[in-house]
């Protein structure tokens, strides 16, 4: 997994692959080091040495940093919200407790929600992605604009003005995979679970592949920002990935820098997924991240931040 850094999905996705299971590898892999050490095996020495090299690609899942004391003066709210298929006012009721200076929402069907004193930045209401803010919109336009019937990728970026300085906000939604619950649910029918686990990876390859197209475009747009910038939003990869690797390159992962406890952002199924992220340019002060597990307003969690920025 960790050659993901390095192999991109073009080249060979089966380290992308990998990175899907890196909770139950890792997991298995202290089991294993227990089991060595009480059996009086060398060897647990040797594997719990190399542990040390999965510290990070731990954390990037379960993470407790310690309490960030500075007084945060922006505060942020993004959600995937499927469409508003669990209710528009519940979601909207939320958003408006949570008194955000912005909210990022993917997946939000078109929709016009009414926020408190929020603007939405595109005046056009393309589907899927949407930045909703009090403060002053410089410029907003599309990056990715996909086929939203085909539920393809959508990315957007909008300069805002805060405080006196200019952040570009990228609001990123990558190419979905398109499971539901019974593609990847076995039943204990061996001739049926192997063709469902065939189907899977038949998916899994090219989606992999087109986040590496995908990922390619979000860079130029990072990189050629003359502003610091927050790339906020759903990448449909887990940590550890091709995708998180590339995308992160340069800026801070603000859960790493503050987050306390699990990153898992994804429940529709029974396995802990981190799929929904902020990354923010060094110059950026996290204080904190939080992966709100207490509500489902979607088949997503709501991860709101705070940040320090100066004058």
């Amino acid at each position: 997994m960790l050659l993901n850094a390095y192999v991109p999905p073009k080249v060979f996705p089966w380290f992308n692959l990998l990175s899907l299971g890196f909770p139950v590898l890792i997991i298995t892999h202290f089991l294993l080091i227990i089991f060595w050490i009480f059996s009086w095996k060398k060897r647990a020495f040797v594997f719990l040495f190399c542990s040390l090299a999965f510290i990070n690609p731990i954390k990037r899942w379960i993470n407790y940093a310690p309490e960030n004391k500075q007084n945060a003066n922006l505060k942020m709210v993004s959600l995937n919200v499927k469409g508003g298929e669990f209710g528009v006012q519940e979601i909207e009721d939320y958003i408006n407790s949570q008194q955000a200076d912005l909210v990022l929402l993917q997946e939000d069907g078109g929709k016009n929600f009414k926020l408190n004193s929020l603007k939405r930045s595109d005046e056009n209401k393309v589907a899927v992605v949407a930045l909703y803010t009090k403060h002053k919109i410089i410029s907003q336009k599309p990056v990715i604009i996909g086929n939203y019937d085909d539920y393809n990728a959508y990315v957007d970026q909008n300069d805002i003005e805060i405080r006196g300085k200019i952040y570009r906000f990228v609001n990123v939604y990558l190419q979905p995979f398109k499971f539901d619950k019974k593609m990847v649910k076995l039943d204990g029918n061996s001739n049926e679970d192997k063709e469902k686990i065939k189907n899977v990876v038949k998916r899994l390859i090219p989606t992999f592949k087109l986040h590496q197209q995908q990922i390619a475009i979000v860079r130029k747009v990072i990189d050629e920002s003359p502003y610091p910038v927050f790339v906020v939003g759903d990448l449909n990869s887990v940590p550890n990935s091709y995708e998180y690797y590339h995308l992160s390159e340069g800026l801070k992962d603000a859960f790493v820098e503050t987050g306390r406890g699990s990153g898992t952002s994804f429940h529709d199924y029974k396995f802990p997924l981190r799929i929904d992220y902020v990354f923010i340019s060094p110059s950026i002060q996290p204080v904190s991240y939080k992966v709100d597990h207490s509500v489902r307003l979607s088949d997503h969690f709501p991860v709101i931040s705070t940040f320090s920025l100066q004058k």
